[in-house]
């Protein structure tokens, strides 16, 4: 691949966007948008992951993906990168525990749709995840009340931000997560992928 590890200077706030981005959309470039705005982020990092260990079938040549994601997303804050495939990392828990270790003088804040939130407490190590960064989380079409009633929004209640305060989420101490109504587009990588818009390319 080749791609350049992303550079931060010590003391940003980066927000990172994980995925399969299989393929990224406007959505994505949406909430990365707002995520900026809301959150007190210097910049966003999308992490295009090798694959996704919940999902049966592997997404689109990893090439492939970086480029439409590149596509996609152009703007001066925001980078997208392959990093987990450099890193070797497969888990999320595991991606940030590198990067802590890589980037020690940054901080850095987990993002994810509220479809995200509502599984979080099946994903590998979750606990320590909410536990080592702080979250924020941006409501998507139609997962409102199941992320607000899911496991880790109960659990975790107490270290919630208001969204009237999101701009103070890029500088709390983990755990801490905010939970943020923003306009959302009703478009998602597999009704793309379902319309045969978006195929691997062979090579």
């Amino acid at each position: 691949m080749g791609y350049p590890l992303p550079y931060a200077a010590p003391g940003q706030v980066i927000g990172l966007l994980g995925g399969s981005f299989d393929p990224a959309h406007a959505g994505h470039a949406h909430i990365t948008r707002e995520a900026l705005k809301r959150f007190g982020l210097d910049r966003v990092w999308w992490m295009v992951s090798p694959g996704n260990p919940l999902k049966e079938h592997g997404p689109a040549p990893l090439d492939q993906r970086m480029a439409r994601a590149r596509a996609v997303m152009q703007h001066p804050r925001v980078e997208v990168t392959d990093i987990e495939a450099q890193l070797g990392t497969r888990y999320t828990a595991q991606t940030l525990a590198a990067l802590r270790a890589r980037y020690p003088a940054v901080r850095f804040v987990w993002l994810m749709g509220a479809d995200n939130l509502a599984q979080l407490h099946l994903w590998q190590d979750w606990q320590q995840i909410v536990e080592t960064v702080p979250i924020g989380v941006l409501a998507r079409p139609g997962q409102r009340i199941s992320a607000r009633m899911s496991r880790a929004a109960t659990l975790y209640a107490p270290y919630r931000i208001a969204g009237r305060h999101s701009h103070l989420l890029g500088r709390a101490q983990a755990p801490a997560w905010c939970f943020v109504n923003v306009p959302m587009m009703d478009v998602s990588s597999s009704a793309i992928r379902a319309s045969g818009k978006w195929s691997a390319q062979p090579g």
